[in-house]
């Protein structure tokens, strides 16, 4: 038999967040991330509630969480990892640059918890590219591949 090597897969909780990302509320979109393997791959969770000021206008009689907005929460979970895998203490960013094959399956409404799953494609350089899915109570919600590029400051 092959010898097994177990893989220990991390979190970042929601005061981690913040030091890895520029964004707050009502801008920061992800609440934690989990099963983080490097820049491979990871698990971001957003606990979507009435609270969220976009359910105000979108739509207050039956309200859905904007796709856009689910966009950037993908972005943000793979823009978090990458900017941890760098452990540094430097300043760094993440650009957004591209998003390819956006489909959108089922709405997203207060009460769902999103999982949002990302996985990296491809590096080169400082560019990076990641598949995503957002799920549901396992139900694909969303998918889309979004592509960034990392700044070290």
């Amino acid at each position: 038999m092959a010898d097994m090597v177990a893989t220990t897969l991390e979190a970042v909780d929601i005061m981690g967040l913040m030091k890895l990302l520029p964004h707050r509320y009502p801008f920061l979109l992800i609440d934690r991330i989990v099963d983080i393997d490097g820049d491979e791959s990871a698990v971001g969770i957003k606990n979507v509630t009435i609270n969220e000021p976009h359910f105000q206008g979108h739509f207050p009689q039956q309200p859905v969480m904007p796709g856009v907005l689910i966009i950037e929460a993908m972005a943000q979970t793979a823009g978090a990892i990458c900017i941890r895998s760098l452990n540094t203490e430097k300043p760094s960013l993440v650009y957004f640059m591209t998003i390819d094959n956006a489909k959108f399956r089922r709405p997203v409404v207060p009460g769902d918890q999103l999982r949002i799953h990302v996985k990296k494609i491809k590096k080169r350089g400082n560019l990076l590219k990641f598949a995503c899915e957002a799920m549901v109570d396992g139900a694909k919600a969303a998918e889309a591949e979004v592509s960034a590029m990392m700044v070290t400051g």
